[in-house]
């Protein structure tokens, strides 16, 4: 049976039981709605609480705050007595309010406790107050509801589950909605879904065909009520299942009917949707997740602190209390007047004894120690907010301490887990590079440049913001000489899916799938091949000023799979041709021949993917009449099969893409942000792991991977076909790996430097025991194809199931293992309690721990926080997550510390961070700097104040054995509420505030001395007014010691017992200190060496053998088809110049069926080489242009070829020996060496790009070509 996208459901090689099935089938169609009616939908309920009952369908109110006007004192206070300390403290106060054992006044520790409390709650306060300006700012945003016959402006807290929406160009969705209409053709829509899946090309959703043919006005949707049964609010933002029924019909609705809340519509001036979903029931909200209080492991540090102080006090005043029970006997007997006191038996008074004493020493956890370090926190906080060095000037940002009580926590960071779409990159696709028939053109450089204007103003099409200029490029292109460059920019302008806006006839506007794919036609459009306009059967071009019409006589799309796309075109002269474009991996499998523009060519993709830019082949043919008439009727069955029709059309399509003709390559820069490499290598020093998540394809994030100096060239990257073979050997051999002696320790010696990839599909199966909901089942978009229709390109290792089913095998089989014979890691402190679940995902944190990166690519929100959530788990680090986008929202606030950069894509991860910072790059200073120092200055001001206050209780506990151990308070009870408060603050916080490690001269600067002066000025005026006769006169008992210090000071006795305690316990530190400064030997600087780049290969075990990973292309292709087989419908395409404000005019789209081929391996390059090492092959001749089209030069690498042309550059420049050697229209050649390959004989160069001679005069050619291929490579 089918499921209602008409996909057949996939044979689920999964974990999924058929539990898992039912209970989906069970609970998928519970959601039940009608249109324009709010008093049918407000009749479900659902049980609240009790007998309680509540409104089933929620409002679109947004409420993140944590408090309101009235929970906020009692939420607040229980919270604040969860820390240990507070409880401690407020049981001390309770004790100290009976008068039978207090033996020190109540306000000692009342007032520290009540400011303590206060200062806490006014932080929390502060913070949530911003949170209900967010609140509120989202929910009065204006949008229009449909009220009666009109469509009135409304707030978004107005919506409700039912409402009809108008939405219009560049608005956000504010719910979940249905698309019912618009004013595209066929009804669709375009969105933007950069805030949910970090994807910033433009998608497309489409209104079911029944509405988009008769709801054509605002009256017919008035009058519109069907009712939509769907599946309960849910996670998963890629899935949706239900149905519309309408007039007695019922029609199937998916995701691709669907508008999800936090889109932008794009490209589409009305819309018109359905609410299905509000407010917490959205998707968005759904993968959002909840505020969860953040803490410091200062904070745990302290709780355990305390823990362990109380135990010592009672340990000791235990002790004390048996001391006061051996010698009260003793001490009444000498001390006559003691005894009427003590008129209660031995066991009593020693029991309030005790009581006193643990009152008495109470002060040696000291509430003042809290209270300062609030002060620190906020002090640190506001360094940051202050610091001009984290100040972005372009967009008058600063960064800002959102939260005040981690800043210690950046100074203990593990992880970092980044978002990559605008927080790694700016988003903007350049194009930097060309190589056509073998000539690499490079930008010009500034000084090369013959003018300072445009080289476009002859082209009236041109953009003014195309920043790309090679004036020979330009020039052999308005020379229509070459007919390699012609074809060239003729295939860029005609292989795409690209769509024009009609606006300006002179500057068209263009919206792509792909942001690429833009970028290429731009280019094209900058150098005379300008793309105009299509239908679903032509392609109008104009090249050079001549309009060209061709038409189309076939599309075949980019998928994940193919790696490529074709375009069957008819030219205005009659012929056909076949343009393709594509992975190079690909492409050059297809090619009729391999000469030397072959060769050339792929030693510029390699130059290219050295730079990290993102290349992709072009190719073509001409096709004779007779054999497209042929192919046609084939393409044409295969498109009318009703089974295995995509393994069908691609095997069509593999027919007509062969023996092609290379035309060159093209490079494409996804430029990243300032410093971001520096900011990853630093990070990396610091031994801080980085781990990339992104919504986005595998191959953009790869390549922004190497980009960003994450991933290198000798790295061992693992894909899930890796990872499970390794993992399956490690349960296999019963070793455990946390014991760090099992099969992954033998196969990754310390000198190879390991990555891993894998995505979401892939996670999907490993977080089960995180995930509260049930698991995503794997009929996702990307999989759902029938296991028949599984398809395999040339060369790869056929298997017989979906990616899906081969995924999750291992998971199977590791089941199936602990199941039937108990095999697993021996983990001392997992035990028996330890599900096969839970020690599969500590095996895959433990083998993700050891590499050196980790990128996780087309993950949801919701799994990027369940992958920060795994790595807390088991790997008890400090985690940092920094994002830009509200798919970035739950990932911030599960980890530690959550960053959000304020960016183009909204302030949602700001407002829900703990730290705001403008660029990725401040998080270098934000952790290596203000962390460190946080974290250095609370603890040693923790340390500091520690001491200095048992310090001061030892001297209370040495007093006991003078005193009969009666419980005597040695100091008074204003000095002892002061002490910390006051007399000996400013030390401590000039240490937790200013404190830097770098400093020589660390405590005795001015600001210290001047902090102990004051400290001492405050001891003695405070004293003084405590002992002063007018506050004696208001309250004796309270200021009993009238002119003690001042009777006790003018003894010289005294004095000089003062300075001798003083001298005592400071010159004996001092002089150490000067004695070892003295007597250390300077020690030469170390000079760390750079890590080599040449990583020895290793034989590694069977399993991992695999095909060369050799980076050429990065071309973000798609994981599903693009608008092909929408333009070749004619259904994207106008047929009406305008469209009437009320009238929504479209035509019924055909049905089609939606064919998504199942995920295969992509092709791997069938040479062979070391899976770490870099040999003489992987480095043939590289290619530079530097950006102008000189040669650069290069150290020579043996086995590299010589001789590779750079148009663009005056004819004399030629590379020194083992450079490259440039020249137009001469010969190139260098004295001895061994003669060049045949194909670069001989004078006339045969096989050796135009331009370019390369000869041999006896010895090595410094200029000769490419050794011919091996068999094997061949």
């Amino acid at each position: 049976m089918r499921d209602a996208r008409g996909f057949r459901p996939t044979s689920m090689g999964s974990l999924a039981s058929r539990e898992d099935l039912e209970q989906e089938k069970t609970s998928a169609f519970t959601w039940e709605l009608e249109a324009n009616s709010r008093d049918y939908n407000s009749q479900f309920k659902e049980k609240s609480f009790l007998c309680w009952q509540r409104r089933k369908y929620k409002s679109n109110v947004i409420h993140t705050a944590k408090y309101d006007v009235f929970s906020f004192l009692p939420l607040n206070l229980y919270e604040q007595f969860h820390r240990v300390s507070n409880l401690y403290f407020l049981f001390i106060i309770i004790l100290q309010g009976l008068p039978e054992i207090s033996t020190l006044p109540w306000f000692t520790l009342f007032v520290p406790l009540i400011c303590l409390l206060v200062i806490r709650a006014t932080r929390d306060l502060v913070d949530d107050i911003g949170r209900h300006r967010s609140d509120r700012i989202i929910n009065n945003r204006p949008c229009q509801i449909l009220v009666g016959k009109s469509f009135l402006w409304r707030k978004w807290e107005d919506l409700y589950v039912g409402d009809v929406v108008c939405l219009h160009k560049d608005n956000i969705v504010p719910a979940d909605l249905l698309l019912l209409a618009s004013t595209e053709p066929s009804s669709l829509c375009y969105v933007e879904t950069a805030d949910i899946d970090g994807e910033t090309n433009l998608k497309f959703r489409q209104a079911p065909p029944v509405t988009h043919h008769e709801l054509t006005s605002i009256r017919k949707m008035a009058s519109f009520q069907g009712k939509v049964v769907c599946e309960e609010p849910n996670s998963r933002l890629h899935h949706f299942v239900g149905c519309l029924e309408w007039n007695g019909r019922k029609h199937p609705l998916d995701i691709s009917n669907v508008l999800l809340r936090g889109c932008k519509v794009r490209n589409t001036d009305t819309c018109y949707g359905l609410v299905i979903y509000a407010g917490f029931d959205t998707k968005i909200m759904r993968n959002c997740g909840k505020i969860h209080p953040k803490r410091s492991r200062i904070d745990l540090l302290l709780n355990r602190l305390v823990a362990l102080i109380f135990l010592s006090l009672v340990l000791i005043s235990v002790a004390l209390s048996l001391g006061f029970w051996f010698k009260v006997k003793e001490f009444k007997a000498k001390h006559h007047y003691v005894s009427p006191r003590h008129v209660q038996s031995v066991a009593a008074e020693t029991f309030l004894t005790f009581w006193g004493f643990f009152i008495l020493l109470s002060v040696m956890v000291p509430m003042a120690m809290f209270i300062m370090v609030e002060f620190i926190y906020l002090g640190n906080s506001m360094f940051i907010n202050w610091d001009v060095h984290m100040y972005y000037a372009p967009q008058d940002v600063p960064a800002k301490a959102r939260s005040t009580s981690l800043n210690d926590q950046l100074g203990q960071v593990g992880y970092v887990f980044s978002d990559k779409t605008g927080t790694l990159t700016q988003n903007v696709m350049t194009f930097k590079k060309c190589c056509i028939g073998g000539i690499v053109y490079g930008p010009d450089e500034e000084e090369a440049a013959p003018c300072k204007g445009s080289p476009y103003l002859w082209n009236k099409f041109a953009d003014g913001k195309f920043p790309y200029r090679n004036v020979e490029l330009l020039r052999a292109v308005r020379g229509r000489t070459d007919e390699a460059v012609r074809e060239f920019w003729r295939l860029l302008a005609i292989c795409h899916t690209v769509m024009v806006q009609e606006k300006d006839p002179d500057q068209p506007v263009y919206q792509a799938a792909s942001p690429d794919e833009e970028a290429l036609v731009t280019a094209a459009r900058n150098f005379g091949y300008v793309f105009v306009a299509r239908t679903r059967d032509s392609i109008t071009v104009m090249e050079l000023g001549d309009e060209r019409v061709y038409q189309v006589l076939a599309m075949m799309d980019f998928n994940s799979m193919r790696k490529r796309m074709s375009v069957l075109v008819r030219n205005p002269e009659g012929a056909i041709y076949l343009y393709t474009k594509g992975a190079d991996v690909v492409i050059f499998e297809r090619l009729s021949k391999k000469g030397m523009t072959e060769w050339t060519t792929e030693e510029a993709l390699a130059s290219f993917a050295e730079e990290t830019l993102r290349t992709l082949c072009l190719a073509y043919k001409r096709v004779d009449e007779d054999t497209y008439e042929e192919w046609r009727q084939r393409h044409r069955e295969a498109s009318l099969r009703l089974q295995n029709r995509a393994h069908a059309l691609h095997q069509v399509y593999e027919e007509m893409e062969k023996g092609l003709q290379l035309l060159g390559a093209t490079a494409i820069e996804d430029r990243l942000q300032d410093g971001v490499c520096d900011t990853i290598r630093c990070l990396k020093q610091g031994n801080i792991k980085v781990w990339v998540l992104t919504g986005d394809k595998q191959e953009t994030a790869v390549n922004i991977g190497f980009a960003c100096q994450l991933l290198s060239e000798n790295m061992l990257i693992l894909e899930e076909k890796e990872i499970t073979r390794i993992l399956e050997a490690y349960w296999g051999s019963n070793d455990g790996l946390l014991a760090g002696r099992g099969p992954l320790q033998s196969r990754f010696p310390q000198q190879t430097k390991v990555a891993m990839v894998i995505n979401g599909e892939f996670l999907d199966q490993l977080l089960l025991s995180l995930r509260k909901e049930p698991r995503a089942l794997v009929r996702d978009e990307d999989v759902d194809v029938d296991v028949e229709e599984a398809w395999q390109e040339p060369g790869e290792r056929t298997t017989n199931f979906p990616r899906a089913q081969r995924v999750s095998l291992m998971w199977r089989t590791l089941g199936t293992q602990l199941r039937g014979t108990g095999l697993g890691p021996r983990v001392k402190d997992s035990g028996a309690r330890d599900g096969p679940e839970v020690r599969r995902e500590r095996a895959f944190v433990e083998l993700a721990a050891r590499c050196q990166a980790v990128i996780c690519c087309r993950v949801t929100p919701k799994q990027k926080a369940l992958i920060v959530a795994l790595v807390k788990k088991y790997q008890r680090v400090v985690t940092l997550a920094i994002g830009d986008g509200a798919n970035d929202v739950n990932m911030i606030k599960t980890a530690d510390i959550g960053v959000g950069l304020a960016g183009p894509e909204g302030m949602q991860a700001v407002q829900n961070s703990d730290y705001a910072l403008a660029q990725f790059c401040f998080l270098k200073r934000l952790l290596l700097v203000h962390g460190r120092w946080s974290y250095v200055r609370v603890c040693k001001f923790l340390r500091y104040f520690v001491y200095k206050t048992l310090a001061s209780m030892m001297a209370q506990v040495w007093f006991a054995f003078y005193s009969g151990f009666t419980a005597q308070p040695l100091y008074e009870g204003w000095f002892l509420a002061l002490f910390n408060l006051l007399f000996s603050t400013l030390p401590v916080l000039y240490i937790g505030l200013f404190e830097q490690a770098i400093l020589i001269i660390k405590y005795w600067t001015a600001l210290s001395v001047l902090a102990m002066l004051l400290s001492f000025c405050f001891y003695m005026v405070v004293t003084w007014g405590c002992q002063s006769f007018w506050l004696f006169q208001i309250s004796p008992e309270t200021f009993p010691f009238l002119y003690a210090d001042r009777n006790v000071l003018s003894h010289p006795s005294i004095l000089l017992v003062i300075l001798l305690n003083v001298s005592l316990n400071t010159l004996p530190t001092l002089a150490l200190r000067v004695i070892y400064q003295a007597l250390e030997k300077p020690r030469p600087k170390e000079v760390e060496e750079a890590p080599s780049e040449d990583i020895t290969a290793v034989e590694a075990a069977p399993y991992l053998r695999r095909e060369s990973r050799r980076r050429h292309s990065s071309y973000a292709f798609s994981h599903r088809e693009g608008y092909a087989e929408l333009i070749t419908q004619g259904t994207i395409l106008r047929r009406a110049p305008g469209v009437d404000s009320d009238m929504l005019m479209g035509q019924i789209i055909p049905c089609h069926e939606e064919l998504s081929p199942s995920i295969q391996e992509s092709p791997r390059c069938s040479r062979k080489m070391s899976f770490l090492g870099k040999t003489g092959h992987q480095h043939r001749g590289k290619v530079s242009s530097r950006d102008g089209g000189r040669a650069a030069r290069r150290p020579q690498i043996p086995g590299s070829p010589r001789g590779l042309a750079v148009r663009g550059v005056p004819g004399d420049v030629a590379g020194g020996a083992g450079g490259l050697t440039v020249v137009q229209g001469e010969r190139a050649g260098a004295v001895g060496g061994s003669p060049a390959p045949p194909a670069a004989r001989g004078r006339g160069g045969q096989g050796v790009p135009r331009g370019v001679t390369a000869g041999a005069r006896g010895g090595r050619s410094g200029a000769r070509g490419p050794r011919p291929p091996t068999p094997e490579e061949q």
